[in-house]
């Protein structure tokens, strides 16, 4: 579709032909104007097919339950990066930097059980405390009475030192990894791009797996600790890896850590801002915290789709998906579909059920460090209501220029004195 700045995209998503529908245009995720488009889709096509767009054919999934039917079904849709990878857009031939999220079975789960002690339960309850710490030094050192990025101040600033934890990485380095991550996420074409080309991508991701590989090689010669290098050091089965292996898991690592919690950070307050009585909830009964979080997360869908390529011909909501074929699971569409989520487009802090939600995707590919995200956001907010910050959203949020993360890059303030 390719709407240039200010369009009328609900006119658009009405008046279109279903046959020129595209919503693979980054434009309308940064112009936050996807609701339309994906309203009709699951009103009038939710399997559909999009013949022509700047990533080539391509499959949508929009309707909650099919998304669900289809994230389990890795044995007809894959997510190997040889056959394109998990995004629309194709892996670039000659950067490809294979790690368990573009693996199928048995590879992927043999990879995703080493590394998964880093977030098990022990570990997260001895993380609690330094979260928690981290948390209320972060709020208390924040402006009082004058307007801030909430995005920088806080969401990148708690994210980042847990990143430097998961990693043990020298904490007033952190900012290294925060910029190493968006490099990785970043949109060549965006306005705002902080590089311009795969190459140019390519080479400062290489810069910081040569630099991660100097500390894997270090911890692999020390008594194994539970930071993610360290267990990858001590695995034998990884510490085979080639330098693009270490790459792969690295920055999957390094995105995963930093970006979806980061932005869940910063779309939960824009949300219960947008709904000032859901947040009235809270402060009555924090208790209700813990039921706010995943409801959060589902609003934000920092995650906006996933792409798997058909294995095989198929017949799927009765369309007949070829073999090799290029399939998007739209994770921003399942989680407003109201024939699954009552009130979807409502922030409800106290939804039942409030798990059932698609931002941590479905199945094998279920995002590993779900429960992490859901203690850093739970301890965010049980302490700014245990101080009563009286926290004032000043305009609305400038989001990335991306079809596949829902960044937020500046979110303005003001907290009350």
């Amino acid at each position: 579709m390719n709407a240039p700045v200010g369009f009328d995209h609900a006119a658009q998503a009405t008046s279109l032909p279903l046959d020129k529908f595209d919503v693979s245009d980054p434009q309308i995720f940064y112009d936050d104007a996807w609701y339309p488009y994906f309203e009709r889709l699951r009103r009038d096509d939710p399997i559909h097919y999009t013949a022509d767009s700047p990533y080539g054919p391509y499959w949508s999934v929009t309707r909650y339950k099919d998304i669900v039917q289809l994230e389990v079904n890795h044995k007809a849709f894959s997510s190997s990066w040889e056959l394109g990878g998990i995004r629309i857009e194709n892996i670039p031939t000659g950067y490809e930097r294979p790690s368990f999220i573009l693996l199928d079975p048995p590879d992927h789960d043999e990879q995703r059980l080493v590394v998964s002690p880093t977030v098990n339960p022990i570990n997260l309850a001895k993380m609690e405390s330094l979260i928690r710490e981290r948390t209320n030094r972060v709020l208390d050192a924040l402006p009082r009475g004058e307007e801030f990025n909430w995005v920088d101040r806080v969401s990148i600033e708690l994210t980042s030192m847990m990143l430097a934890t998961l990693f043990d990485y020298p904490i007033e380095d952190r900012r290294k990894l925060v910029y190493w991550s968006e490099v990785v996420i970043t949109d060549v074409n965006a306005p705002d791009a902080l590089v311009r080309s795969e190459a140019e991508r390519f080479d400062i991701q290489m810069q910081f797996t040569e630099h991660m590989n100097e500390l894997w090689e270090e911890r692999a010669k020390r008594p194994p600790t539970f930071d993610i290098i360290s267990i990858l050091a001590h695995s034998d089965r990884m510490n085979q890896m080639s330098i693009r292996e270490r790459m792969g898991i690295l920055v999957l690592f390094l995105v995963g850590g930093n970006d979806t919690t980061r932005n869940s950070m910063s779309g939960g307050l824009w949300g219960l801002s947008r709904f000032p009585e859901e947040l009235e909830k809270l402060r009555k009964n924090p208790e209700l915290v813990p039921s706010a979080v995943p409801e959060i997360i589902r609003w934000q869908t920092p995650v906006i789709h996933m792409r798997r390529t058909a294995l095989e011909d198929v017949e799927f909501g009765g369309k007949v998906i070829k073999k090799g074929d290029k399939v998007v699971v739209w994770y921003i569409s399942g989680n407003r579909d109201d024939t699954a989520i009552d009130r979807p487009n409502e922030f409800i802090a106290d939804r039942r059920r409030p798990r059932e939600h698609l931002s941590f995707g479905f199945g094998i590919h279920r995002c590993l460090g779900n429960r992490l995200a859901e203690l850093q956001l739970r301890i965010l907010w049980e302490e700014i209501l245990r101080r009563d910050m009286r926290i004032e959203v000043l305009g609305k949020p400038v989001y990335a220029y991306s079809n596949f993360l829902r960044g937020i890059k500046q979110l303005p303030v003001r907290v009350a004195a």
